[in-house]
């Protein structure tokens, strides 16, 4: 399908809105063992929960933060492996599996502010954009946003480099459901796609306004 892409803005943050929910960090007071969470005002929830984090030791608080986000998902032992990992590396960038890395992000920037920097500092990137297909009946996924953002990127994107493949059609795509951590439908044509500057700074943005051709994997396949 062609589409009109322009890209209207990119801005960086190191912190996401609406990553936890007050319920998120009553549920975390418990887990750190604080007594009367449920006495708190919501305002005050976010700061008693740093105290209540600083009374642990830094891998102590990612593992228990790890076991509340991402049980369902990881072992005891990755648990444990990745809680050590966090102090020294990006995970949020780096682990294994993609499809992690945006709960990894949170899970860090969480415990970068609690303890004022001993985790490594995360960035994102919020991309505003116009795209308009033939079709405008088809709803946008993350991978048809990701493919056409990519005909704006410079050649030494990461994502072109590794995943020119499956940007073009030929190989299936799953990576692109982790790549794009949120894709944010803002009303006609308007979208808000975040990612991890892992894969895309603002410098790498070559073409901000420009006509594309995105091919589906199956499409693909039954064209050869």
């Amino acid at each position: 399908m062609n589409y009109l892409v322009k890209i209207n803005a990119v801005k960086t943050t190191n912190e996401l809105e609406d990553a936890w929910s007050n319920e998120d960090y009553k549920a975390l007071l418990a887990r750190f063992e604080y007594p009367d969470a449920a006495q708190l005002k919501p305002a005050e929830l976010k700061e008693y929960l740093f105290l209540a984090i600083s009374d642990f030791e830094p891998h102590e608080a990612a593992a228990i933060l790890l076991d509340y986000k991402c049980s369902d998902q990881l072992v005891d032992g990755q648990i444990d492996n990745l809680s050590h990992e966090m102090l020294r590396t990006k995970t949020f960038e780096n682990y294994s599996e993609i499809d992690l890395h945006h709960d990894l992000f949170n899970i860090n920037q969480l415990l970068y502010s609690a303890y004022n920097g001993k985790f490594p500092l995360g960035t994102v990137n919020l991309v505003e954009m116009e795209i308009k297909g033939d079709d405008n009946v088809e709803e946008l996924t993350k991978e048809t946003a990701l493919k056409a953002l990519s005909y704006g990127l410079s050649e030494n994107n990461l994502i072109n480099r590794l995943l020119s493949d499956q940007i073009e059609g030929h190989k299936a795509f799953p990576e692109a459901e982790g790549i794009v951590w949120e894709l944010q439908h803002k009303g006609d044509d308007v979208y808000t796609l975040t990612i991890s500057e892992k894969w895309l700074t603002k410098t790498e943005i070559t073409n901000p306004e420009y006509e594309c051709t995105v091919v589906p994997f199956e499409e693909h396949q039954e064209a050869n």
